[in-house]
């Protein structure tokens, strides 16, 4: 069973920036579509960001053009890069399959506060 760890996260200003990181145990990028989803708490898990096996992209409406998802196959790892971070962008935030097929790992925490 493939595991995914997220990292990254953490405290930030409004207007700041964080690159997060989600490895995989096994070499599923070039097979699978890949998102980052996030929960904030009280709402649903939404997908925030998607990277097809041939490098498309399609982003929530509400980060485009803040956020990108970029991945390094060697690695088997997939990023997130977010600037200009909102408090409404607060939430843990997931990596997954899209759908997602695999087991959900325990995320990593982004809060946008002052």
């Amino acid at each position: 069973q493939v595991q995914l760890v997220e990292s990254g996260g953490g405290l930030v200003q409004p207007g700041g920036s964080l690159r997060l990181s989600c490895a995989a145990t096994s070499s599923i990028f070039s097979i699978y579509v890949m998102g980052w989803y996030r929960q904030a708490p009280g709402k649903q898990r939404e997908l925030v960001a998607r990277l097809t096996t041939v490098g498309g992209t399609m982003y929530l409406e509400s980060v485009k053009g803040r956020f990108t998802i970029s991945r390094d196959n060697a690695k088997n790892t997939v990023y997130l890069q977010m600037n200009s971070l909102k408090p409404e962008d607060t939430a843990v935030y997931y990596c997954n399959t899209v759908p997602a097929r695999f087991t959900w790992g325990q995320g990593t925490q982004v809060t946008v506060s002052s």
